[in-house]
């Protein structure tokens, strides 16, 4: 289960970025608003709040490493 949920991190990550690529972002470049507010604003928003909302799910579910103890690293 855990590999899937690294997975599905990495997958987040390149469709965030997919998603806010300029050319991907230059398809909602229309003349159209709504309620005042851009369409491009408006998607890139949605992205936005998608990906952090999918951030938050997957940090609730990803295993957390052991913290190292004060003293008992190797920095020399």
């Amino acid at each position: 289960m855990d590999r899937k949920l690294i997975s599905a991190a990495l997958f987040i990550t390149v469709l965030g970025t997919l998603l806010l690529l300029p050319p991907l972002a230059n398809v909602f470049q229309l003349q159209r608003r709504f309620l005042g507010v851009p369409a491009e604003l408006i998607y890139l928003f949605a992205c936005w709040v998608a990906l952090v909302g999918a951030a938050f799910w997957l940090s609730r579910r990803l295993p957390h490493e052991p913290e190292a103890e004060p003293g008992s690293g190797d920095d020399g």
